[in-house]
């Protein structure tokens, strides 16, 4: 069963850790969809019908970014914000078209996990961090799945640990 890869990265020409997962995804067309919105609505206008039809041909679909602002890039708050549409994703007549359907995040994130605890810079954790995609995805009543999340990459990124994130983001991919 494929997957669907909707990526969003507003610059990924200048990528380092999203451009090179997506160079190793495409390499597997089979297991892999990559779908990067920012390619594909450059002006950031959403085909809805197109977007909601994609959705609904996977079971399995991650959402890729970099986590900058305490959130996804705008293309992303946009896309949820337009295809997420009360009749079509929720609603009593909604037939939730999402429903069951298992989802997660990907993340390249800047600074070290230590720093996104308690006590530390950010003062909260990933997980509490990332609630909001959590709570929109189980009120659409997907399978939200736990998130893949690679840190340091401003301070602590090197050759050996992007390519790790490779192999551990195909790993998780395998195992979503």
């Amino acid at each position: 069963m494929k997957t669907l890869i909707i990526i969003t990265h507003p610059d990924i020409e200048n990528s380092v850790v999203n451009k090179r997962w997506m160079e190793e995804l495409k390499k597997y067309p089979d297991q892999f969809t990559l779908h990067h919105l920012d390619a594909i609505y450059p002006d950031g206008i959403i085909d809805i019908a197109s977007e909601q039809a994609l959705v609904e041909k996977y079971e399995r679909i991650i959402f890729q970014f970099p986590y900058y602002w305490f959130y996804a890039p705008p293309l992303l708050k946009k896309w949820f914000d337009e295809v997420l549409l009360h009749g079509w994703a929720y609603g009593s007549k909604s037939g939730y078209k999402l429903q069951g359907k298992k989802i997660a995040l990907a993340m390249s994130i800047g600074v070290d996990e230590e720093e996104y605890a308690p006590g530390a810079r950010y003062r909260y954790d990933i997980k509490t961090l990332t609630a909001p995609f959590e709570l929109t995805f189980e009120y659409v009543k997907a399978d939200y799945r736990p998130l893949f999340a690679f840190y340091g990459l401003e301070y602590h990124l090197t050759n050996e640990r992007l390519e790790q994130s490779v192999a551990d983001y195909l790993d998780y991919l395998r195992k979503f």
